[in-house]
């Protein structure tokens, strides 16, 4: 690499907020998204029309995005957040697989999306400009998958439940400030 490159790639670096942050944006970002697709049933909202599901497009290329986004920052680094001295020891255990779990959680869900493409008849778009995968017309496979990738997000909504309840009760009962942690700066007057 040359010389301004190098250059180029360390200012670029340098201007990145700090990790902590980056995943509390991200974090507070994805939770929208996350809601959005708890309640949205996807038939209902074909027949409301066609810029309703377009909407609802868009809204599934943003979730899956932040989603990646978050999966390649644990493939590069690791988990950002550490058990706290509080913790006793299945606490510990417990916080270090639930992390885990949400994140491979995440993927596995954008993962089930892209196979819902993989499998249907026709190319699917997401936010109508990026395709999904390549349609292969295997209607039996993409009702499956279908199923599979409905209760795979159920699932998920289920763990990041007891992920919300364990650190509120971590905030509570331990008071170790765990809810500070996540929270913007804005919010911890009331933490």
């Amino acid at each position: 690499m040359n010389q301004p490159a190098a250059s180029l790639a360390t200012q670029f670096y340098q201007r990145l907020p700090a990790r902590r942050t980056a995943l509390k944006w991200l974090h507070w970002g994805i939770i929208p998204f996350f809601i959005w697709f708890i309640f949205a049933d996807p038939d209902a909202l074909r027949r409301a029309g066609k810029w309703v599901f377009r909407f609802h497009s868009v809204m599934g290329l943003i979730f899956v995005t932040l989603a990646l986004i978050w999966s390649a920052m644990y493939l590069r680094q690791g988990l950002a957040s550490r058990p706290g001295p509080k913790l006793p020891g299945w606490g510990r255990t417990f916080h270090k697989v639930l992390h885990h779990s949400l994140i491979w959680g995440l993927f596995l869900v954008a993962f089930g999306g892209f196979l819902l493409g993989l499998t249907s008849s026709v190319l699917l778009w997401a936010g109508g400009i990026l395709p999904i995968a390549p349609p292969m017309g295997w209607p039996r496979a993409n009702d499956l998958v279908g199923i599979f990738h409905t209760y795979q997000f159920y699932a998920l909504a289920a763990l990041v439940g007891i992920h919300a309840c364990f650190h509120i009760w971590r905030h509570i009962r331990l008071r170790d400030n765990a809810l500070r942690i996540m929270a913007p700066k804005v919010l911890h007057r009331f933490l």
